[in-house]
């Protein structure tokens, strides 16, 4: 896979397809840690005297142009963060997309709007992304893929693209895979996951492919719920899979099989409904009443996640442990967070919801050996998927 070491671009247009996917409150970023992850290629492009083009989709317009999710907001960011101008462009391939870049000069910058405004970027057509990938190529002479959020999507600026210009992994991606080789490939032990979130069907071919490379498996989330009641436990009214219910009583066999240490909750924290100001209680697993739902893990099973997390050699993290936008309930995705800024081994914060919680709950992202920036893409390179927008980039 080559990489931006690889391309000549001193005075050449670059296509940069970065991850700028930020969350808006009313046209405002709210977490600009996507933005500031693509900075590394970036800068790069932009000192070796590139003329610079970035792509990236913001939300999920689905191919109508929706102004509250202009791209916008994020270019005035980033010359921010660049301390240079960047020029925003409301268009992707039309002819004022086409002046813009032709405007550029060498080590100048500009920044196209929201991809997924064109129906074509995700159509599930061969044919329809390939054709907005030949109006991006135009555009420019070379092509760098740095938005590993959406590595795992077969989508017109991700894979198609890199098959019609000179191409290369840019540094984010890079450091990604990197990071998820050393998850995958011979890893410090004790080897521990964590894995929380609202659904296990969602996280079910993860588990199933790291119970054969882990030493300890941590449960939390509302997928928790369905692996109480597999173990003959009632969950009241949490969020509860039925239909996985066998499919969970087989893992939990297979990590026994497999000498896999299973951490799971002894106590939760409940409540009648979900709601921030939910009267909250902490009851132990098998004493969830009837008419209470789980909506964090307890204080004594915080402690327990903490004890045996500290004398890991690599940590990867996916899923909060509670509803942790609520004060009341997100002690144990704090507990979590904290624990895995003492582990002396690599600790993986796995992207999405899990990045969002560790700097909600004040958390630096230097406190962890990483963050990803790809909680989907991370979640199906360790399930053993191949990712579309990292094939393209090896063949």
């Amino acid at each position: 896979m080559q990489t931006l070491d690889d391309l000549d671009v001193a005075g050449h247009r670059v296509l940069i397809r970065s991850d700028l996917n930020v969350p808006l409150d009313n046209g405002t970023i709210t977490d600009d840690g996507r933005v500031r992850a693509s900075l590394p290629s970036i800068e790069q492009l932009l000192d070796r005297r590139a003329r610079v083009v970035v792509l990236s989709h913001l939300g999920r317009p689905k191919g109508q142009v929706r102004p509250e999710l202009s791209l916008e907001p994020v270019a005035t960011r980033l010359a921010e963060l660049l301390h240079r101008p960047v020029t925003f462009v409301h268009d992707t391939v039309g002819r004022p997309a086409q002046a813009a870049v032709n405007a550029l000069a060498d080590g100048e910058i500009a920044l196209l709007e929201n991809v997924r405004f064109d129906a074509r970027e995700t159509s599930k057509s061969d044919a329809e992304r390939v054709d907005l990938a030949s109006a991006y190529a135009e555009l420019a002479d070379a092509f760098v893929s740095d938005g590993f959020g959406v590595v795992h999507r077969k989508q017109a600026s991700v894979c198609e693209l890199a098959e019609l210009l000179p191409h290369a992994a840019g540094r984010l991606v890079e450091s990604e895979i990197d990071v998820l080789r050393r998850l995958t490939d011979e890893p410090t032990r004790p080897y521990s996951v964590v894995l929380g979130g609202a659904k296990v069907s969602d996280k079910l071919g993860v588990i199933a492919n790291l119970l054969k490379r882990v030493d300890r498996l941590f449960i939390g989330g509302g997928m928790v719920y369905t692996f109480l009641a597999a173990s003959g436990r009632s969950t009241g009214t949490s969020l509860l899979e039925a239909d996985q219910v066998d499919t969970v009583r087989d893992l939990i066999a297979q990590a026994e099989q497999l000498g896999v240490e299973l951490v799971l909750p002894s106590d939760v924290v409940v409540a009648d409904r979900f709601a921030p100001d939910a009267t909250a209680t902490v009851v132990a697993c098998d004493q969830i009443p009837d008419d209470q739902m789980g909506l964090d893990i307890g204080p004594a099973s915080a402690t327990l996640f903490s004890e045996r997390l500290a004398d890991s050699g690599t940590v990867f993290w996916n899923g909060p442990m509670g509803v942790f936008e609520f004060p009341a309930f997100a002690a144990g995705t704090r507990a979590v967070a904290a624990a895995l800024t003492k582990v002396a081994g690599l600790t993986v914060v796995g992207g999405g919801d899990s990045a969002a919680a560790v700097r909600t709950l004040g958390f630096a992202d230097t406190d962890f050996g990483h963050i990803s920036t790809g909680g989907g893409a991370s979640l199906e390179y360790l399930e053993g998927k191949t990712l579309p927008g990292i094939a393209v980039l090896e063949d």
